[in-house]
């Protein structure tokens, strides 16, 4: 379709907005939905770290959320959902409990304090601030991709990290769409050259139109033993879903992120992927919802190597080569 932007926000009804901070090296990105959307979400990383992630349970009550927060920071970075809250709590948006309004705001964060950025930010942390600046800056439309908000001070084992996303339209018109920060303790690319892993789902020349090498490398490439690190982002369809069913939509994207990096999951990773519904659209079939499955372990995988692609170096002595420092010139 002409419209689509390639992004979430093709998505009917969903905003994006970032906080960066680059000499800090990190940064915060809210996803906004204009009405309460149905949500769930899954973990399947060994190091994570999240806020409210435990509601996404099918098996509990509330059933849909005002936003996402994906965050740098590690633990430091769960603040940033407050100040999401106190942003949304302005608009008022928010469950209702007798006279009062609670926007419910899962968070994930990853671990980014070891990339060069100034982390000396006394007794309190930025990222209340941060998470309130994003919420304010969330829009429909375009939005930045590469070293921006949660993907700031994010790295890989080869290159550095960033923040992506991807759109897809099924064959009954439903739309699906995946944002990411990409922090992963392996790496999205193959061996020591320019191609991705998730060449194979690529669209239009999205991250360099390389295709696949002529030889394959298998070789582990870690970033470290003694770091965590993770994968963080959300899949969101204007197709109706229940609860359950945005569960397993969130557990099919984590099919994309493994195909997209290698290795994936580890115990130092935190992979966590939330999915959401604005129901914008009708359906009630199992074919769609298959489909649906399907699309949302491509977007993530054409996400996550946008994000890399799109990265550049954080503006800090020693920061990690992007693929761009190494693969860009002259394109």
């Amino acid at each position: 379709m002409s419209d689509l932007l390639n992004l979430l926000t093709d998505i009917e009804g969903v905003s994006v907005g970032h906080a960066t901070n680059l000499s800090l090296g990190s940064g915060v990105t809210a996803i906004v939905f204009d009405e309460p959307a149905v949500a769930s979400g899954s973990v399947l990383g060994g190091a994570p770290g999240g806020r409210d992630t435990a509601l996404l349970d099918p098996s509990m009550v509330v059933d849909a959320v005002d936003a996402f927060v994906l965050s740098g920071g590690s633990a430091f970075g769960l603040d940033a959902a407050g100040g999401v809250q106190a942003g949304l709590r302005e608009m008022g948006r928010g469950f209702q409990v007798g006279p009062v309004r609670i926007p419910i705001v899962p968070q994930a964060i990853l671990m980014d304090l070891l990339n060069g950025g100034d982390k000396d930010w006394g007794l309190h942390s930025p990222y209340r601030d941060m998470g309130y600046e994003a919420v304010k800056a969330a829009r429909k439309g375009a939005f930045d991709l590469g070293t921006v908000g949660a993907g700031t001070g994010a790295t890989t084992a080869t290159f550095k990290g960033g923040l992506g996303s991807a759109s897809a339209v099924s064959s009954t018109g439903h739309r699906i769409a995946a944002i990411v920060a990409v922090n992963a303790v392996g790496t999205t690319t193959i061996g020591e050259g320019p191609h991705f892993w998730a060449a194979p789902f690529e669209k239009s020349g999205e991250f360099g139109g390389l295709g696949m090498p002529d030889q394959m490398d298998h070789k582990l490439r870690l970033k470290g033993v003694k770091t965590t690190a993770t994968t963080i982002g959300a899949v969101v369809t204007d197709a109706s879903l229940i609860k359950a069913e945005a569960h397993r939509l969130s557990i099919a994207a984590h099919d994309g992120l493994a195909r997209a990096v290698l290795p994936a999951h580890l115990p130092l990773d935190g992979d966590t992927i939330f999915a959401a519904s604005t129901g914008k659209q009708q359906r009630n079939d199992m074919a769609s919802l298959m489909e649906l499955c399907h699309l949302a372990g491509i977007v993530m995988a054409r996400a996550i190597a946008r994000g890399v692609y799109e990265a550049t170096a954080l503006p800090v002595r020693g920061a990690q080569m992007a693929w761009r420092d190494r693969y860009a010139a002259g394109r």
